[in-house]
């Protein structure tokens, strides 16, 4: 006798539910898109009982009585009707899997009724099984699905706990309440308002009701398109002052579907690399839309992942659009993002674009590789200027140091509107008088950030001869690791000469360190660079910018700080230190009168 027999349609059910549902969340998730591609502008999900019980609801076009039963079973669907549709795909379903796999484990309801009809159908599904009878109700459809997995007991014990559980969809509905500004959500636990929007189509609306977050204060909007490859990418980014412990807060959308992309996220990891802490992380809100033909979301059972014609050209194309949004050149004064003029990326997709208007990167290339590319038809940079910052140790020498910088700012015309800058605070922050109130900036990461940009558009950097250097004792390893990149050292102005096996000096430093002592140069440069052996040409800029600033705890004269709030707010990317530290802080004039009760 035979071995081999033909699985029930139950059975073949449970195991492709398998794929398809792996928790409540992937059930909240196949109904709630379902009623996104019915059109919906209203949908409804409610949980209760361990989040086993679920209830969505929705106005959108209902199902046809004609297609009720065949909606339940295995691989029927509306949105594709041939393989070549799987290469158009516009819809957020279209593989016909989700439906037959909840009923397969679990007892599902369904009420729905289209414009069309005078009556309602009802649809109770068991076990595979499916009644249908007619009822009154609402246009739209209601999804009742109860005791989920309850003919599966192995499912259950991998469950999280019901916190965890109703964590996954909470989080789901808040990622399709972004995307979807214009549907509004509610979402209900045990009968608790969780979260409810109001549909206006507002974006950063949406976001102020999903997260509590104010866009006009910590985000840069994106908007940013490629009208020659069909490419247009919006939403919004939080300034790198701004951040998180996670990439938790990664909202990130492909033709308005949830994906994890790897390629966006290094694009977003790339701008953020030197602006933000190694362990702090942007929030993130955007969506990629891009001809359908040029994607595939047929890739993965939960269509959370993607793949790209030509990933380099996405990964460049998110990258600059997030870097423009950041670059203080391309903001106004209130912060708002623009794009700029000479720009040929637009919002409505007018105008030319060429390669040249585009950084193509390679996989794997480093931020300094990006920059180098775009600095490419940059000018030298004249030599940086510099003020002595030594603490003086009478009155005299600190009025000839307040002399000579007004004479040279009067002669160079540094600055043409002065900051109002009330004075230091412990010899380490500038006060700075503001309409909307109190800023306080770190004198040595504001000075940072300038002498860091500037390095970074230098093409070459001064250099400053020894004549005299210490003996610095170096360790074998230490030595292989400076030998092995000495070019990267002369490119940005370092010159060593190996004396002996274990000892070296300096015979050159750039210009702007040729007061700092060899031995702490050295090593600031070995700590950075041997931690991090694939980004040392950034490494060895960002130890430079770091030992040239001026330190805290340093007195400094009214000109003094002036020269320095100019610099820095000249910079491209004024919002942290190339280490990620934040570079400024304002408290609010309401603020301040509020604590003094001089609000009323």
């Amino acid at each position: 006798m035979g071995k081999i027999v033909q699985l029930s349609t139950n059975v073949i059910n449970q195991i492709a539910a398998g794929e398809v549902i792996e928790r409540p969340y992937s059930v909240v998730k196949e109904l709630v898109e379902n009623s996104i591609d019915a059109g919906a502008t209203k949908i409804s999900i409610e949980v209760s009982n361990e989040c086993r019980n679920l209830r969505i609801a929705d106005n959108g076009s209902g199902i046809e009585e004609d297609d009720i039963v065949l909606a339940f079973t295995k691989h029927a669907t509306s949105k594709i009707k041939s393989e070549n549709d799987l290469y158009n795909i516009s819809t957020m379903g279209f593989r016909g899997e989700a439906l037959a796999s909840i009923i397969s484990i679990s007892k599902l309801t369904c009420i729905t009724r289209t414009k069309d009809s005078e009556t309602g159908i009802k649809v109770e599904c068991e076990n595979s099984e499916v009644k249908q009878s007619k009822t009154g109700c609402a246009i739209g459809t209601i999804m009742e699905i109860k005791e989920l997995f309850y003919n599966i007991p192995a499912r259950l014990k991998f469950l999280k706990s019901e916190k965890t559980e109703f964590a996954y969809i909470n989080e789901l509905v808040q990622s399709l309440a972004i995307i979807n500004s214009n549907i509004s959500f509610e979402l209900k636990n045990n009968g608790k308002l969780i979260l409810k929007t109001t549909g206006q189509g507002n974006l950063p609306l949406v976001m102020k009701e999903v997260f509590s977050e104010n866009t006009d204060k910590n985000f840069c909007e994106v908007n940013y398109s490629d009208k020659l490859s069909g490419l247009y990418i919006s939403g919004y980014v939080s300034t790198p002052d701004y951040t998180r412990a996670s990439k938790k807060d990664y909202y990130t959308y492909v033709n308005s579907r949830i994906v994890k992309c790897p390629v966006f996220n290094k694009s977003i990891d790339m701008v953020y690399k030197n602006l933000t802490a190694s362990t702090r992380y942007p929030f993130i809100v955007l969506n990629l839309q891009i001809p359908s033909e040029d994607v595939d979301v047929n890739v993965h059972p939960t269509k959370k992942e993607v793949r790209y014609k030509n990933s380099n050209q996405i990964f460049n194309f998110i990258f600059t659009a997030i870097n423009n949004s950041l670059t203080a050149k391309n903001r106004d004064n209130s912060g708002n993002n623009y794009i700029n003029n000479e720009n040929k990326y637009n919002n409505d997709f007018s105008g030319d674009n060429t390669k040249e208007d585009s950084i193509f990167v390679e996989q794997g290339a480093t931020l300094a590789d990006i920059f180098k590319n775009s600095d490419s038809g940059t000018q030298n940079v004249v030599p940086l200027p510099r003020v002595s910052y030594a603490n003086t140790a009478n009155s005299t020498q600190k009025q000839q140091s307040i002399m000579l910088n007004q004479k040279q700012i009067i002669n160079e015309n540094s600055f043409t509107q002065e900051e109002n800058i009330i004075g230091q605070y412990k010899k380490t922050y500038i006060l700075i008088e503001r309409d909307e109130g109190l800023e306080i900036v770190d004198q040595h990461i504001a000075e940072e950030r300038y002498i860091y940009e500037q390095l970074k558009k230098t093409k070459n950097i001064d250099c400053q001869l020894l004549f005299i250097s210490d003996v610095i004792q170096i360790s074998s390893a230490d030595k292989a690791l400076l030998e092995t990149n000495t070019d990267k050292l002369q490119k940005f102005g370092y010159e060593v000469d190996f004396i002996s096996e274990n000892e070296l000096i300096f015979r050159k430093v750039p210009q702007i360190l040729s007061k700092i002592p060899p031995k702490e140069i050295l090593a600031d440069i070995l700590e950075h660079i041997s931690g991090d052996i694939d980004n040392i040409e950034e490494q060895i800029l960002i130890t430079t910018s770091c030992k040239a600033a001026v330190k805290a705890n340093t007195y400094l004269n009214q000109f003094q700080m002036q020269e320095i709030i100019k610099n820095w707010r000249s910079c491209e990317k004024p919002f942290t230190c190339p280490h990620g530290r934040p570079i400024s802080k304002i408290i609010e004039h309401k603020d301040i009168a509020k604590f003094f009760q001089r609000n009323k």
